[in-house]
C-alpha cells in the first residue's frame, strides 16, 4: 500500500514540475513607446506585478522611441514576427492591421465581465471597427494644448490668449523683446501638424477633414485647409518658432529645453508632457508652467471648445501570431489596474478610466479633464487617422509648408492628390 502511495504522489509530483515548465516557457514580448518618466517605470511596475502573480509567465519588455517604433512594428508585420503586445494610436493604421488579421478581436475579452464598462466610452473609438473591439485603451487622455512659461508672460505683461489674433499679438511682443514666442522640434514632422489641425478645425469645424479623409464631399484644396497654411506661414515668416526648428527632434528633448531655459515662451504640444515636466524639472512645473486651450479663429466655423487628440493615448494591441493571448490580456489589464491608475495619476497622467477626474487633485490635471469633458468634439491626430501612406504625406507635407518650400495651396494640392490616387479617384 505505501508502495502504491508513493508511486501516486511520486506521479502526481512529476506532473506538477511538467506544468511548471510549461508554464516557465510562456513568454510574451512587450513593445511599447514610453521612453521618457515616468512612463518606463510605470510601464514595468505593472509587468513585475503581473510576473509576480504568474510566475510561469516571462514578460520580455521592450521600450523604444515614437518613430522608430513606427518603422519596426510596420517591419515586424510584414515580416510576420510581431510582438505579442503593442502599442498603436488606433485609427487608419490599426485598421490596416485588422483588414489584414495581423490582430486580434478583443471583444470577448472586453466583455467578460463587463470588463469595458471600466473604460470612458469614448476611449474606444478609435479601435473599435464593424463593432469589434481590437485595443485597450491605457496610457493617457492626451489633448494638445499651449503651454507657456508664466513667468515670461508676468515679465511683459503678457495674459493667455482667446483668440488667434491675440496670439499672434502676443507673438510680435516676445519677438521685439528678443524672446522666441514658440519652441518646436520638427524633425519627426508629427509635432508641427498640431497647428495645422487645430487651424483647421477652427476656421471649418471637424466635419470638413471627416468628410475629405472619408472621400465623402470634401477636399484637401477646400479653402480652409489653404488658410490654415496661410496662417501658419503668417508666423515663420514673422520669425515667431525657434531656429532649426526643422532639424530638432522631439523624442531627445530639444523643445522643451528651450521652455525651462526662458528662452522660448510656448509650445503647442500634448498633454502627455505633463508626466514628463513633473519627472524631468519638477521646478519647472511648480513655479513656471501655464496652460492655455488653442484659441478660436475670428470668423471661423468651428467650435472653440473642440480638442485634437485622443481619449486612450496609446492603446494595446494582441498580434494575431502572439501564441499566449489570455496571457497576454492579462497583462495588459495589470497596466491599467486600480493599482496603475492611482500610479499614473499620481505621476501627471489621466488614464481614460471612469471616475478617473474625482481622483485628479492637481489643477493642471484638473484644468485637462475638462477641456476633455466640455469638448464639443475630439479631433484624432490626422496621421493617426488616415491610412500609413497617408499620414506619411501629411507629416512631410507639414514639415514642408513650416519650411516654407511649399505653398499652402501646393501643400493642399499635395495632400489631396495623394488622396485621390489612394482611394483611386
Amino acid at each position: 500500500m505505501r508502495k502504491v502511495l508513493f508511486f501516486l504522489l511520486l506521479v502526481a509530483m512529476l506532473i506538477g514540475v511538467g506544468t511548471v515548465a510549461f508554464a516557465q516557457d510562456v513568454t510574451i514580448t512587450f513593445w511599447h513607446i514610453q521612453n521618457t518618466d515616468p512612463g518606463p517605470e510605470l510601464i514595468q511596475q505593472a509587468v513585475d506585478r503581473y510576473m509576480a502573480d504568474n510566475p510561469g509567465v516571462t514578460v520580455e519588455v521592450v521600450p523604444m522611441q515614437n518613430d522608430p517604433y513606427k518603422t519596426r512594428i510596420r517591419t515586424a508585420m510584414g515580416a510576420g514576427d510581431p510582438p505579442c503586445v503593442f502599442p498603436s494610436w488606433g485609427g487608419g493604421p490599426l485598421y490596416e492591421y485588422v483588414q489584414a488579421e495581423q490582430v486580434i478581436d478583443l471583444t470577448d475579452y472586453m466583455n467578460a465581465d463587463d470588463y469595458v464598462s471600466r473604460f470612458v466610452p469614448s476611449s474606444l473609438s478609435n479601435v473599435t471597427f464593424d463593432g469589434s473591439m481590437y485595443g485597450v485603451p491605457v496610457e493617457n487622455t492626451a489633448i494638445a494644448v499651449f503651454y507657456y512659461n508664466k513667468a515670461i508672460f508676468e515679465q511683459f505683461g503678457l495674459t493667455p490668449p482667446t483668440t488667434w489674433d491675440e496670439l499672434v499679438a502676443i507673438a510680435q511682443t516676445l519677438i521685439d523683446n528678443g524672446v522666441t514666442p514658440f519652441s518646436l522640434a520638427n524633425k519627426t514632422k508629427w509635432t508641427s501638424s498640431m497647428y495645422y489641425m487645430y487651424l483647421v478645425d477652427r476656421i471649418a469645424g471637424p466635419e470638413l477633414f471627416a468628410s475629405t479623409a472619408n472621400r465623402i464631399g470634401g477636399s484637401f484644396e477646400d479653402p480652409a485647409f489653404v488658410q490654415a497654411g496661410e496662417m501658419i506661414q503668417e508666423l515663420v515668416e514673422m520669425g515667431a518658432f525657434i531656429e532649426g526648428f526643422n532639424g530638432l527632434d522631439y523624442d531627445t528633448g530639444q523643445s522643451r529645453i528651450p521652455m525651462y531655459a526662458d528662452e522660448a515662451a510656448m509650445e503647442l504640444m500634448g498633454t502627455w508632457q505633463i508626466s514628463t515636466y513633473l519627472a524631468e524639472n519638477p521646478e519647472f512645473y511648480e513655479d513656471k508652467l501655464g496652460f492655455f486651450a488653442f484659441p478660436a479663429v475670428e470668423g471661423g466655423a468651428g467650435d472653440p471648445s473642440n480638442v485634437v487628440g485622443t481619449v486612450g493615448d496609446n492603446y494595446y494591441h494582441i498580434s494575431s501570431t502572439c501564441a499566449n493571448p489570455d496571457e497576454a490580456f492579462a497583462m495588459i489589464q495589470y497596466l491599467i489596474d486600480d493599482e496603475s491608475v492611482a500610479l499614473r495619476v499620481e505621476k501627471g497622467r489621466i488614464p481614460p478610466v471612469v471616475g478617473v477626474s474625482a481622483m485628479l487633485t492637481d489643477p493642471v490635471l484638473q484644468e485637462v479633464i475638462k477641456l476633455v469633458e466640455n469638448a464639443g468634439a475630439v479631433q484624432l491626430w490626422y496621421d493617426q487617422y488616415l491610412p500609413p501612406e497617408l499620414g506619411e504625406v501629411h507629416k512631410d507635407t507639414m514639415q514642408a509648408l513650416f519650411g516654407l518650400e511649399l505653398t499652402p495651396e501646393e501643400a493642399a494640392q499635395n495632400q489631396e492628390a495623394a488622396l485621390a490616387e489612394f482611394f483611386g479617384s
